[in-house]
């Protein structure tokens, strides 16, 4: 393609722009937020209908606003579902097939409705409730089919793989699928961090995507010295690690 990841990210949001749905805070500023976009509901179909998924008891999803049909899917299906709030300013939920009425799964579906069932989990509480998250599920900016997110720099998903890694309630052999638009799906040559989360399958509203599996998965857990100012502060689960380590 001949295009660097700088150059591709400008490409990208120029053709999400023709196909993404603002949102209610962030409008298009696609560097903050994880867009919707037209046929989410078709990579909620594909998803759905492989393996991996079916065979999942737990899954974590992401509050990203192109999952919001996939979500409804899971309560549907009777998934356990752990997420996060944007941000993970709060922590990690738990949502449990009998917390949702029945006919509620479209409101559970939005960042807004979730709230009325979801309860809260500290780390130690999600080792003890689920012990095993069987399959993560996450948005992108863009996604590379050697496996790699890239395009958003606030990394919460990365920080989210570390803090459930360190716990042992994720493991490598755990799926990892990214979730996005045809045009976010570009073949380009990335900076890889030690933190980087690698994915294992691309969705898209057309296609199902193995990727290359070029990269490992972190294996170092929270890297501190990464952390971006404030992070400490305001993440929960980062605190609980933390202290885990430094408050004795």
């Amino acid at each position: 393609m001949g295009m660097d990841a700088k150059t591709a990210r400008v490409k990208i949001w120029e053709e999400l722009e023709k196909v993404a749905r603002p949102d209610s805070r962030f409008s298009w500023d696609f560097g903050e937020f994880i867009t919707d976009y037209e046929g989410s509901d078709r990579c909620a179909d594909l998803l759905t209908k492989q393996d991996i998924y079916q065979k999942a008891k737990v899954i974590f999803i992401t509050p990203d606003n192109n999952l919001e049909k996939f979500r409804e899917r899971a309560f549907l299906d009777k998934k356990t579902v752990v997420m996060t709030n944007y941000g993970i300013t709060r922590g990690f939920f738990l949502i449990r097939p009998e917390f949702i009425p029945e006919g509620k799964e479209e409101l559970a579906s939005v960042l807004d409705g979730v709230a009325r069932f979801w309860k809260h989990q500290t780390l130690a509480q999600l080792m003890e409730s689920v012990g095993h998250i069987d399959m993560m599920v996450t948005g992108a900016s863009a996604i590379t089919p050697s496996g790699i997110r890239f395009g958003k720099g606030h990394g919460y998903f990365d920080l989210e793989w570390a803090m459930l890694y360190t716990k042992g309630i994720v493991d490598l052999d755990v799926p990892v699928v990214a979730v996005g638009h045809d045009c976010q799906v570009v073949d380009v040559p990335v900076e890889v961090t030690d933190y980087d989360t690698a994915i294992d399958y691309i969705v898209t509203p057309t296609r199902v995507i193995r990727t290359r599996n070029e990269y490992p998965k972190p294996t170092g857990g929270v890297l501190w010295y990464r952390l971006a100012p404030g992070m400490r502060e305001q993440i929960p689960p980062i605190q609980e690690l933390w202290c885990e380590g430094h408050c004795k």
